[in-house]
């Protein structure tokens, strides 16, 4: 099975983009595809059939394929012919002045009003045919649609342009050869407006989209286009492109890593905020990883580079984005399926209405202006934005904060959430061993004690030693290990004990700092004697430390009633330790990856919406089961594979932010589709005529404004979403 995703030119509305996914789905070869109208981009997999065979589909029903989608820089913002638009602007000021002037007893322009009928007509009809050549690309695109059987909202303006156009051309010639009685069946104004005012929407919905694809651009500081390899002793500057895989980098202060790497030697502090949401800079020395796009404060780098082009974290992250926001959610697929029906049905009304009234003996003018009316006033266009402009800005928001969603249904799930189960180590804790407390009870200053210790346990291969950090090198002498009990050595002629409390009986000593002891026991340490020429000069816990703000966290979950649950394979005094400080009460210690995934499973079975929170290898199938699994951003690999969401930023504050987004999302969904609807629902009587008896009436060139304000309502919602999603929070 191959996957390929593929940009596509020429889609205007909901009814392009369902249309041709449906063609797609039904063709040879292809396993699935979707098609994404804001991105303009149709993700398929297939199999049996080359790239060339799916182009070639495409382009069958009326599209053009414009090659692969490769990645950010492949999201295209479109660049609107303004100079156009503003000719067609005076122009289109011109035309109602001259054709409506008179209703609103304006001066007259000389030999252009309507005590000249012909000059007026010749002049309608030369800018008639102007705009027809102006929207040419959308009556083609009509065409084209009706050929294939695919109708959409191109097919609805080009019908109603070109009956207008040709009706009054036929009022035209009557002119010509005398007849002045056909000046009142002219809609030249009409066919200039329709054309105009559909323009001018395109050009305020693709600066509405264009701000959501800038967004998502927005996402990821660009990394630099060139970067500094060393070569023995030489430097040299050579282009991103030329950087391959254990190539050795260097980065001075002020620059950016230009990829993802692992540090060979110095040390500096970097700011990864662009991807991680942190804003203070990260202490980078040998070993540490470092990302593209990271800038140096100080110092000074060498890095070996690790993943470069399509594997780099960046580009993981827009892969993530763009499927997240080319997935669709079950009402947005549904809201295409209603784009799909919409159009066809449109046109037997509006044929319907034509046919009805002139039967019922309404002159064929009014009746033809009705049909024309309703197939302006009914373009699906606010019904397609309704949705995935939403979505787009749903999934740019998530990413801003550190949240990656690999498809559209988790936005769809999160609003409904009542549970949310947490693993303990390396997700509630940092999952590795941290000092806890530390009591000095010697002369010396506290950093410079922990300095010595660090140097001793530096020479151990016991996982505690991971806990403490050198910051000056000092040297061992005799450094041995006492099976079961620490290790000894020597330090400026000092001998020194790292043990645990066996070592009280070897040497004799006794502990007066019971109560200190106590506490560190009570809290779940490991705890380490520190002894200096057999006096007991320091005691340190040591343990796996609670993640930063999770207490609080826990309470705001448990404040909007939803249920915390600690699912963790430790053993269950640790378990409830940690447990007891967050304020969790449910804990479910000691189990193995097949009861974790188990007890997911009984939560789902009972109706519960669950999310699970892991990092670990053991976590993924639990993660898979739940309703949203979240992956930590330095949990493995595994886990990172099975999860829905990717926290990039390892903030649990985020899962907040996302079920708080998704809510305010589906309430954005609702409020643009209820106006998409109640738009249509209140116009298409209108355009009909059946308000006429009230003095109430629509011509298409009203109905194309009113078409425009309906799309203009449902994209300044959907950013308004944007602006609001940015600052509100579950308290």
């Amino acid at each position: 099975m191959k996957k390929i995703v593929l940009k596509v030119g020429g889609m205007t509305c909901s009814a392009c983009s369902s249309g041709l996914e449906k063609y797609l789905n039904k063709q040879v070869g292809v396993k699935r595809a979707n098609v994404n109208l804001v991105l303009s981009i149709a993700t398929i997999e297939y199999e049996s059939i080359n790239r060339k065979d799916l182009e070639r589909y495409i382009k069958a029903v009326g599209f053009a394929c414009l090659g692969e989608f490769k990645g950010i820089d492949d999201i295209d913002i479109n660049k609107s012919d303004k100079t156009k638009l503003i000719f067609a602007t005076i122009l289109i000021l011109f035309i109602m002045y001259i054709s409506m002037g008179h209703m609103l007893n304006l001066p007259n322009i000389p030999f252009i009003n309507h005590d000249y009928p012909l000059i007026l007509a010749t002049v309608m009809f030369s800018f008639a045919i102007l705009f027809l050549w102006y929207g040419y690309d959308i009556l083609k695109s009509g065409v084209k649609n009706i050929l294939h059987k695919m109708p959409n909202m191109d097919t609805l303006v080009m019908l109603s342009v070109l009956f207008s156009f040709f009706y009054s051309f036929y009022g035209y010639i009557n002119i010509v050869l005398g007849v002045d009685e056909y000046f009142g069946s002219l809609y030249f104004e009409s066919t200039c407006m329709v054309i105009y005012f559909i323009k001018l929407g395109r050009f305020i919905e693709n600066i509405s989209k264009d701000k959501t694809k800038d967004a998502i651009k927005k996402l990821v500081t660009i990394t630099p286009r060139h970067a500094i390899l060393k070569v023995g002793d030489e430097e040299r500057y050579v282009s991103i492109d030329e950087v391959k895989k254990e190539d050795l980098l260097i980065c001075k202060s002020g620059d950016k890593i230009a990829v993802d790497g692992i540090v060979e030697s110095g040390k500096t502090y970097v700011d990864e905020s662009f991807i991680t949401g942190e804003s203070i800079p990260v202490p980078k020395e040998k070993g540490s990883k470092v990302i593209a796009g990271s800038i140096s404060y100080d110092g000074y780098i060498e890095y070996r580079a690790k993943r470069v082009g399509k594997e780099s974290t960046i580009s993981e992250v827009v892969k993530l984005v763009v499927e997240a926001t080319n997935n669709k959610s079950k009402i947005q697929r549904l809201t295409d399926r209603i784009s799909g029906y919409f159009v066809p049905i449109i046109l037997l009304i509006a044929f319907l209405t034509f046919l009805i009234q002139m039967l019922c003996g309404l002159s064929i003018e009014k009746s033809f202006t009705h049909m024309v009316t309703i197939l302006v006033v009914a373009c699906p266009c606010a019904l397609g934005l309704a949705v995935p402009l939403v979505i787009v800005v749903s999934n740019g928001i998530c990413a801003q904060k550190g949240l990656f969603l690999r498809n559209g249904e988790v936005l769809e799930k999160a609003r409904n959430i009542d549970t949310i189960v947490f693993d303990k180590t390396g997700t509630l804790t940092f999952g590795k061993l941290n000092i806890f407390k530390f009591f000095n009870y010697s002369q010396y200053k506290d950093k410079n004690l922990l300095n010595i210790i660090s140097n001793i346990e530096a020479n151990s291969s016991h996982p505690i030693q991971t806990a403490f950090h050198i910051s000056k090198k000092l040297e061992v002498n005799d450094f041995k290990t006492l099976n079961g009990i620490g290790i000894y050595g020597k330090v400026n002629g000092k001998e020194y004990y790292l043990a645990n409390d066996k070592i009280l009986s070897k040497l004799t000593i006794k502990d007066t700092n019971k109560k200190d002891y106590d506490y560190l026991t009570q809290n779940g340490c490991s705890i380490i004697y520190v002894i200096e020429d057999n006096v007991i000069i320091g005691l340190i816990g040591v343990r796996d430390i609670i993640r930063t703000n999770i207490k609080d966290i826990i309470r705001k979950f448990n404040k909007n009633d939803i249920e915390v649950v600690m699912l963790t394979g430790d053993h269950e005094i640790s378990a409830k330790i940690i447990a007891s400080e967050l304020g969790i009460t449910k804990v479910i210690a000691g189990v193995l990856p097949r009861a974790k995934a188990k007890y997911i499973k009984e939560l789902t079975d009972n109706e519960k919406k669950v999310i699970m929170v892991g990092d670990g290898i053991n976590d993924a199938p639990a993660l898979i089961g739940a309703t949203i699994g979240i992956s930590i951003n330095d949990g493995t690999d595994i886990a990172m594979d099975s999860a829905d969401v990717i926290l990039m930023n390892n903030d649990m504050t985020n899962i907040l932010d996302l079920i708080q987004i998704s809510k305010q999302s589906y309430k954005i969904i609702k409020q643009n589709l209820f106006w998409a609807f109640f738009y249509n629902v209140c116009m298409i009587p209108v355009a009909m005529g059946l308000f006429s008896n009230f003095g109430i009436n629509m011509t298409p060139m009203f109905g194309s404004i009113a078409m425009v304000f309906s799309s203009l309502t449902v994209v300044l919602n959907s950013l308004r979403f944007s602006k609001e999603s940015r600052n509100k929070k579950i308290k």
